[in-house]
């Protein structure tokens, strides 16, 4: 009996066990791996989608690429979602790869920013960044993507030229230092001083400006003054897709002007003439009967034309699961609406990535350009001061010239002459680029490595022939030549973990060091007198041969390191840190740390929240943070500079080394501390997306001359910079976005609204600080506490006097020289006496309020889109005006000086015309002080894209035909050629922005 139980207790043991491995292997069998991949509907990687094991709490998030890996039972049900987009339920039964096409939400469409070392989404976003997609700024007939940007961001202020070639400015937040404000530039990963105008802007995908310190931290030292990211276009996974953008267009100048004709001036030069009354000075003869010289030469029509932009790009793109690749080529020519002023750039573009293993990515960015510029000895005021009664030429062909004497004709230099036959060109040639290799550590860890290089190549060639031509012959030729080499090489490596926990818990931290060397070279030479100007070269000339060169580096080793936190979509946390050395500083001083924190709460999301359609999300942000600034010093400032010479001892040259700028070995870092706070409000059923921001900016350790008295032994002119300014910048910045109508007939508008005041706080122990160039031989410009920086600083005026007794009554401005007919200064200090201590602020050159308003209207085949952009609270300085309306030399006028004094009660506000200016009415004063605001028609373009019934039979997926205006129209009471002017706020002889008409069409194959 007991061996019975035995054997039966023995049997039941085998058969249990038997059923457990039986369950373990049927266990075993049910369980996988399972790998994924999540894209948008364009083939775009869809970073940070949640991937949940339905009814579990197992989960994951898709790395950068959309990547994801999960450990599920053969049966499961995988819930993915993201913001933006409709979540999908995917069963993975009989499954191991899937690949997920998520469609977009249309009531909750968010976008991915690009971030330093990084990319967000942009509802996780703590800081304040703008971002500006290619559709935005697509079609403009601009000459560099940095002009299709103005207006397009809050708080961004875009300074364009009209000149062929040349850059805009950006001021990000106001200005920030004396020193470089111009913002950091990054494109594709690598940080750059190459000019915007080097790209095609049809070659990038997006821009994204990084404006508060906790989003430029991660930049550290060169995040002062914000940054702007460039990333440039990828394939998408599909056919390879040809593209076609070409685009033809015309260009002329916005506003011009109105100078004397030849009888109006010689009616003023004979008033100005005789009311100098002097007997050595007399009346031109020919202009005895000023009626009958007509209107004679206008200059501005001869210097301007109607000038030509063409615009056309060939693309190549296409991709699939595992790499993508994009490459284009592109050429831009654009003459200048100045006389023998150029451009044309040619662009290649090639960008690709492989993932050639699960765990290893390859790519590369390429961006190659080569531009020319050209021009002549071109002048705006010169041609404005040129007299109308003279010819642009000879009889006998060659260029006119002033007669003698100077008093009578002039001696301004024939301006179409120098404009034509001088020759100045610039030859650059770019390379910007980047390779890297991602590894995929384990699921939620990745190191990316990255190298980078930034080539920049430019030679010079100016030629100036020899000439005989009025009031100054040019008897000898001279050619310059110069050639310039910077070559920046970049090191990147970084570590990014992504992990999700319970489902709520979003952690993304990365780590990294950074290391970034520059060496820049630059040769010259020139020579003068050949025995023809046709054989212009270096090694034939004859006479006064010169060469010069020089060489100098800088280096920069940073570490950073990031932290984002995010609780269910609800409590978002940032935290940044980078610490640079830089080889600008003594060892001393040359490690700075830069530090940020920022956090935003979604109160929407919290359970007690009613939610509704009027305000369906809510986001509160705050955050603090600290960036540098390092552009204002030299690479050597820490070093004794010296300086080669040549004195005469005893008879004998001898060669001698001594110093010229005294060393600052103290001299560190320009810091920025700056406080942000903002919400985000999505109202109306997300029709309507609102963003407001305020901040205050600070600037400290600002870098300022130092004065240096000569008996140093050290120059006084070239000087060291001390840590010993202070600057404020406090503004609001408001950003709305609305979905007006859809359907059909859809609108969209885009509007945004900053204001930004500007303020030094302390400067230099409070000794005022004059800056930028002498205008008619003092500076008008000065930097001082109270005050913005850069403030125009002169004379105040008080009408005009009317008679005598109005003169003797009044404070002494110049002994002798007023009279009845003068500009009457203030006499702020009420001593009696007109001198310069009674200047005192007349003008502020940046603009307090900027604005813009986009307007996209679609119905059916057809789009139009109308933007118009502005600023407000600025003031220009109008220079030109100091000649062009002083009626006091032999240079033409602007029509204004028609309503000039002639005596009492003609005029309160123009003085007499009188040679040689006794009472120095052109003297540095509010009278040439304008009020810089302006509304423009910044572009309106209207377009049509074919059907496909159409289009097809062409061969083309898509064709899309438009016409478009650039600086359409603008409502201004600024007298000059257009109230852009540069960002001193000074216009003198400034190329003015032009009006362009262009045609273009897209075509995809």
């Amino acid at each position: 009996m007991t061996n019975v139980k035995s054997l039966t207790c023995l049997h039941r043991i085998c058969i249990l066990s038997m059923c457990m491995l039986f369950s373990l292997y049927i266990l075993a069998q049910d369980q996988k791996k399972i790998t994924g991949l999540i894209t948008d509907q364009q083939g775009e990687a869809i970073i940070g989608a949640s991937v949940v094991v339905k009814g579990t709490t197992t989960a994951t998030i898709s790395d950068i690429d959309g990547g994801f890996s999960l450990d599920v039972n053969n049966n499961s049900v995988l819930t993915i979602s993201y913001i933006g987009f409709i979540s999908q339920e995917v069963p993975t039964l009989g499954k191991t790869d899937l690949r997920i096409i998520l469609k977009e939400d249309s009531k909750i469409l968010d976008e991915i920013v690009v971030v330093g070392y990084g990319v967000m989404r942009k509802i996780d976003l703590t800081g304040s960044v703008s971002s500006i997609s290619a559709k935005t700024i697509k079609d403009k007939p601009v000459a560099n993507i940095g002009e299709a940007l103005q207006g397009r961001a809050s708080g961004v202020q875009i300074i364009s030229s009209g000149k062929p070639g040349d850059n805009v400015s950006f001021r990000i937040r106001g200005v920030s230092t004396i020193n470089n404000s111009e913002p950091l530039l990054v494109i594709d990963n690598v940080p750059t001083d190459m000019p915007l105008n080097a790209l095609n802007m049809e070659d990038v995908e997006s821009v994204d400006v990084l404006k508060d310190a906790s989003a430029t931290a991660i930049y550290g030292s060169r995040g002062a003054n914000g940054v702007v990211i460039v990333t440039t276009k990828r394939g998408k996974s599909g056919d390879g897709t040809i593209s076609l953008s070409a685009n033809w267009g015309i260009q002329e100048a916005t506003d011009m002007p109105k100078m004397l004709n030849a009888s109006q001036f010689a009616s003023l030069h004979n008033e100005m003439i005789k009311n100098y009354n002097n007997k050595n000075y007399t009346q031109r003869p020919d202009f005895a009967d000023p009626t009958a010289l007509g209107t004679g030469t206008n200059w501005l029509d001869e210097l301007f034309r109607t000038a030509i932009m063409q615009n056309y790009t060939l693309s190549y793109s296409g991709g699939n699961d595992k790499s993508n690749y994009y490459v284009s080529g592109g050429v831009f020519d654009q003459e200048g609406i100045i006389l023998n002023t150029s451009y044309r750039r040619y662009t290649v573009q090639f960008n690709s990535e492989s993932k050639v293993r699960p765990w290893l990515k390859f790519g590369n960015n390429v961006t190659l350009s080569h531009d020319t510029k050209r021009q002549g000895s071109y002048s705006v005021r010169d041609a404005m001061a040129a007299l109308p009664t003279q010819p642009v030429f000879n009889e006998d062909g060659s260029f006119s010239g002033p007669g003698e004497p100077a008093y009578q004709y002039g001696d301004v230099r024939n301006p179409i002459g120098s404009a034509t036959l001088n020759k100045e060109q610039t030859k650059g040639y770019n390379v910007l680029a980047n390779a890297f290799a991602e590894i995929k550590i384990k699921d939620n860890l990745t190191f990316k490595t990255l190298g980078g290089i930034d080539f920049k190549f430019w030679d010079k060639r100016n030629f100036y022939p020899k000439y005989n031509w009025k009031p100054i012959p040019q008897p000898q030729s001279s050619l310059y030549e110069e050639s310039n080499k910077s070559m920046t090489y970049l090191w990147d490596n970084t570590l990014t973990y992504m992990e999700t926990f319970k489902e709520k818990h979003h952690l993304n931290v990365l780590i990294g060091s950074s290391a970034q060397n520059n060496v820049y070279n630059k040769m010259s030479a020139s020579v003068q007198n050949f025995l023809t100007d046709n054989n212009n070269q270096l090694n034939n000339g004859l006479t006064d041969p010169t060469v010069g060169g020089t060489k100098n580096d800088w280096a920069i080793l940073s570490f950073i390191g990031r932290v984002n936190y995010n609780y269910a979509d609800k409590y978002l946390l940032t935290a940044t840190v980078r610490r640079d050395g830089s080889s600008r500083f003594s060892k001393e001083n040359r490690w700075g740390t830069f530090p940020s924190f920022s956090a935003a709460w979604r109160l929407s999301e919290e359970s007690f929240y009613n939610k509704n359609k009027w305000v369906s999300d809510i986001k509160i942000r705050a955050g603090y943070g600290e960036t540098g600034n390092q552009d204002g010093i030299d690479n050597y400032a820490y070093f004794t500079r010296l300086k080669t010479g040549q004195y005469v001892f005893n008879g004998t040259p001898v060669s001698t080394l001594y110093p010229k700028v005294m060393p600052n070995p103290n001299v560190r870092w320009e810091t920025v501390k700056q406080w942000n706070a903002g919400v985000d409000l999505s109202l109306l059923d997300q029709r309507i997306n609102l963003v407001i921001d305020a901040y205050i900016k600070n600037t400290s350790d600002m870098l300022v001359p130092m004065s240096v008295p000569i008996t140093t032994g050290y120059s006084d002119i070239d000087v060291p910079r001390i840590n010993a300014g202070k600057v404020r910048n406090k503004g609001i910045e408001v950003t709305i976005s609305s979905l007006n109508m859809k359907g059909a007939f859809e609108w969209n508008t885009d509007f945004n609204v900053s204001y930004n005041k500007n303020e030094v706080i302390s400067m230099n122990d409070g000794v005022p600080l004059f800056v930028g160039d002498d205008i008619n031989m003092t500076k008008v410009r000065v930097s001082t506490e109270g005050h913005p920086i850069g403030s125009f600083y002169g004379y105040v005026t008080n009408g005009i006097f009317q008679n005598q007794q109005e003169v003797d009554r009044y404070a002494i401005q110049v002994p002798g020289g007023t009279a009845p007919g003068d500009i009457r200064f203030r006499d702020l200090d009420n001593n009696g006496i007109i001198n310069a201590d009674d200047r005192t602020y007349i003008g502020n050159p940046s603009p307090e309020w900027t604005f813009s308003i986009n307007n996209t209207v679609a119905y059916k085949a057809f789009d139009l889109q109308v933007f118009l952009q502005g600023v407000a609270g600025n003031d220009i300085y109008n220079a030109n005006r100091i000649w062009q309306e002083s009626m006091s030399i032999p240079q033409n006028q602007t029509i204004k000086v028609l309503d000039r004094w002639t005596g009492e009660g003609t005029s309160n506000s123009l003085p007499r015309a009188i040679f040689s200016d006794p009472n120095q009415n052109v003297r540095h004063s509010d009278r040439f002080i304008e009020d810089g605001s302006y509304l423009r028609v910044k572009n309106m373009t209207l377009g049509y894209t074919l059907p496909k019934s159409i289009s097809q039979k062409a061969f083309l997926s898509t064709a899309r035909f438009y016409i478009s205006c650039q600086n359409l129209l603008t409502l201004t009471k600024y007298s000059g050629f257009d109230p852009e002017v540069n960002v001193s706020g000074v216009d003198l002889s400034t190329y003015p922005v032009n009006r362009t008409l262009s045609f273009g069409v897209n075509a995809k194959f």
